[in-house]
């Protein structure tokens, strides 16, 4: 993440890869301030066994982008909303806007948990431990929707169109 103001939000993709039980780090890494930093730990970053990088940032959110140009594992962006934010849009626009040769996965705003998610799938790819646990997760999600038909439904919510 770009500061430790963003880790409110970068949590959930931490969560998520612990439920997940996918070994990860949790740093932070500021384009703007630690340059030099930034270029290290992205350009070391798959010969220390990472595989996939998420990258949170707010504001100019310059860091998935700059990190995406020194690696080639994959980089998913989580756009963060910060204290010095316009509603968000300017961290959405700065990591959905790549140019052509550098590309970044971008998630939702504030998104982290999806950025998780995807990081999990893309390894799932090669681990198939992970696909299952990817599989399940998904297949838990289907059920509690099902779930919240059938409470609707019971509710007598489910024939107000007839």
């Amino acid at each position: 993440m770009g500061s430790d103001s963003d880790l409110n939000v970068m949590q959930a993709a931490s969560e998520i890869l612990k439920q997940f039980n996918i070994p990860h780090e949790v740093t932070v890494v500021s384009a703007h301030r630690t340059p030099h930093r930034m270029i290290e730990y992205a350009g070391k970053a798959k010969e220390r066994g990472l595989k996939v990088i998420i990258a949170g940032a707010g504001g100019a959110a310059h860091l998935p982008g700059m990190v995406a140009s020194v690696t080639t594992l994959p980089v998913v962006g989580v756009p963060i909303k910060s204290s010095n934010s316009i509603d968000g849009w300017d961290s959405v626009l700065s990591i959905l806007q790549m140019p052509n040769g550098v590309p970044v996965a971008t998630v939702a705003l504030n998104a982290a948990k999806n950025a998780g998610i995807l990081a999990a799938q893309i390894l799932g790819i090669a681990d198939e431990q992970i696909a299952k646990t990817v599989d399940d997760y998904k297949k838990t999600l289907n059920k509690e929707v099902i779930t919240k038909v059938d409470k609707l439904k019971n509710e007598g919510w489910d024939n107000l169109f007839d």
